[in-house]
């Protein structure tokens, strides 16, 4: 079973977290949003609170299963689809196998894969050996510091780590790792034919923002933002500016879509 949290009412929008996260990514928009929208996330198949799947995935197979979530929870009406780093490479892949279940699409600190760089798909790979040999809480501790900007404080740094200690595990971490490190969307970036929304934090030292511009260019008429002192987690860490942008877009898009 897929674990989702709802909360809120509104326009539906399923928020899809990066490879260290789960639903408990998105707290900031739950606190902040869920008057205005209907806000669903999951743990990915493989991590915090569902299940492991019974085979490795792929990237198909994890589009096809937040597909499978939309249906359940939203029919044919479909829903807005936020995607964080790993999170959105699943939702560009949504967007491309299941357009019709995609009312917008929002892309946070996201890229068109690793596959688009041999050397970082590599130590994308190298990454599932790292959590093995290190231990969940160790890995956590070493890597979510460098999700934030500079700036972070403590606490922030705190919740970030203590969140993907509680979320990683193995084999779900080693199919992400390998799904995103396959992954390369560029050439079919053209063919995304939903509202779209990327989203970069201006000190993101993960992604960075030349390849949060590389989806932005790539997708017809997609919208570009900077959110001003924020790392790769922006969403957690300025967490005001971020969902000011994804609640304005979401209902200007469904004003749009109302008036056609």
């Amino acid at each position: 079973m897929t674990h989702v949290v709802e909360s809120g009412s509104g326009p539906a929008l399923l928020m899809l977290h990066g490879i260290g996260g789960s639903a408990d990514s998105f707290a900031p928009q739950f606190d902040e949003l869920a008057g205005s929208l209907r806000l669903l996330a999951w743990d990915a198949p493989g991590y915090g609170r569902s299940e492991d799947p019974g085979r490795p995935f792929d990237l198909d197979d994890y589009a096809d299963a937040a597909a499978d979530v939309i249906r359940d929870r939203c029919g044919d009406a479909g829903a807005h689809v936020l995607g964080m780093s790993w999170g959105g490479v699943i939702a560009t892949r949504l967007a491309l196998r299941h357009p019709g279940l995609v009312r917008s699409l929002l892309l946070g600190s996201s890229t068109v894969g690793s596959g688009a760089d041999g050397e970082a798909a590599d130590r994308m790979r190298a990454r599932a050996a790292t959590l093995e040999q290190q231990g969940a809480e160790a890995f956590a501790a070493e890597r979510a510091p460098r999700l934030l900007s500079g700036t972070a404080d403590d606490e922030l740094t705190a919740k970030a780590t203590a969140i993907m200690a509680s979320s990683i595990r193995l084999p779900g971490y080693g199919y992400a790792a390998e799904s995103m490190a396959a992954a390369d969307h560029t050439a079919d970036l053209p063919k995304i034919d939903v509202p779209t929304l990327v989203l970069s934090g201006d000190e993101d030292g993960v992604t960075g923002v030349p390849a949060s511009q590389v989806l932005a260019g790539g997708i017809p008429g997609a919208v570009f933002v900077t959110i001003r002192g924020a790392g790769h987690l922006a969403n957690q860490e300025r967490p005001d500016a971020f969902d000011a942008w994804v609640e304005s877009f979401i209902h200007i898009t469904e004003r749009l879509r109302n008036h056609l």
